[in-house]
Parts: C-alpha cells; structure tokens; sequence
C-alpha cells in the first residue's frame, strides 16, 4: 500500500490497478500511465465557474437518461476496449463531465468515453498536461470536449467527426451563447457562467 506521494516514482507508468492502492490526500490523474499532480485547491473563481456550468447543465438533464458527475469522479480510459485495471493507464478527474450510456457507470466512476467532458483551467495545467487530454479523450471517442479558459473568458468546443478526430469551432467568449453540438437543446449565456456573483 502507498500511503505517500514520495513513495511513487514519477519516470515510471502506473495502471488503474496501482492507482486503487494509493491512499493519501494529494488528487493525481494518470495519463497514458504517467502521473500528473492536480491542484490541491481549485480557486474560488475556478469553482464559480464549475459551479454554474453545472447548474446549467443539472436543469438541462433533469428528467433525462443522462448524467452529470463532477471532479473528483474517476473516468478512465482503457486502450482498444482493454477494461481490466491491470491494463487502464488513464485515470482523469474532469471538472464535469456527462455521460447517457449507464453500462459505464459503476462504482468507481466512468469506464470508457462520456458524451461530453469539460476542463476549467487552473494555473497549474501544464501545456504537456492539457495535449495528453485533448489526445487521450479523442482516441478515447468523448464526443465533445470542452476547455474552459478563466482567465480569458472563452471556451474552446471539440467535437468528434466520423474519423475520430476532433474539430475546433470557432472560439465561444463571454457574452455568447454556447451551443452544444452533442445535447442541442442545451444552449449556455456565457454572461452566466463567468459571472461569479
């Protein structure tokens, strides 16, 4: 059992199975079986915004098959339909995500791609950090992707075409309206999501 985070070495590649016998308080989330360290306190900014992105996007499902889960919900993402813990080296925390296809939910979170995963930057998202995401929830399937920028006051949609790629569209900035590509009945004012009052 590894019960601190100087016990783990991080040149080596973990699997989800590795990851179930880590129990101390620091967040990590694996990529490709990497670890990556996630803040230890998101901002009262970062959490505003989360927050009403969610209450948005809760009202939207009320009713509906889908669900909305909120970090920290473990997703993980095996390779090639691999679903043994031996063999998931991906284990993400996203800030929200939804999934409608209830076989991935169990206990532990979500196993497989969401229908839509949103990241709300912080600080201390690296650049290498934030491309292993785009790449991992696109070979994954997540249908749409959303990276959410405080900072700046947009969010930039990915939505995956036929090929499996994902396709940018034009930047949403504050004051907009967000429309979501895989859930179109749900629109977002970015005035309400920026907003922190």
């Amino acid at each position: 059992m590894i019960t601190t985070l100087e016990q783990l070495d991080f040149n080596n590649q973990y699997t989800y199975a590795d990851y179930l016998n880590w129990h101390f308080k620091e967040r990590l989330e694996l990529i490709r079986g990497y670890i990556y360290k996630m803040s230890p306190a998101p901002s009262r900014r970062h959490q505003a915004i989360v927050w009403n992105l969610n209450g948005v996007i809760w009202s939207h499902l009320k009713g509906q098959s889908c669900r909305a889960y909120t970090a920290p919900f473990d997703v993980r993402l095996p390779i090639r339909d691999k679903k043994s813990n031996q063999e998931i080296t991906t284990v993400l925390q996203p800030d929200i995500c939804v999934i409608c296809d209830h076989s991935k939910l169990d206990d532990q979170g979500c196993l497989g791609a969401p229908d839509l995963v949103i990241e709300v930057l912080s600080p201390g998202n690296s650049n290498k950090e934030m491309k292993q995401k785009f790449d991992v929830y696109e070979e994954s399937g997540v249908k749409e992707y959303w990276v959410v920028y405080p900072e700046y006051e947009h969010v930039l949609i990915f939505t995956l075409d036929e090929s499996g790629k994902f396709i940018g569209q034009h930047p949403k900035v504050n004051g907009e309206i967000l429309k979501s590509v895989v859930f179109p009945e749900l629109a977002i004012d970015l005035t309400d999501i920026f907003t922190d009052k």
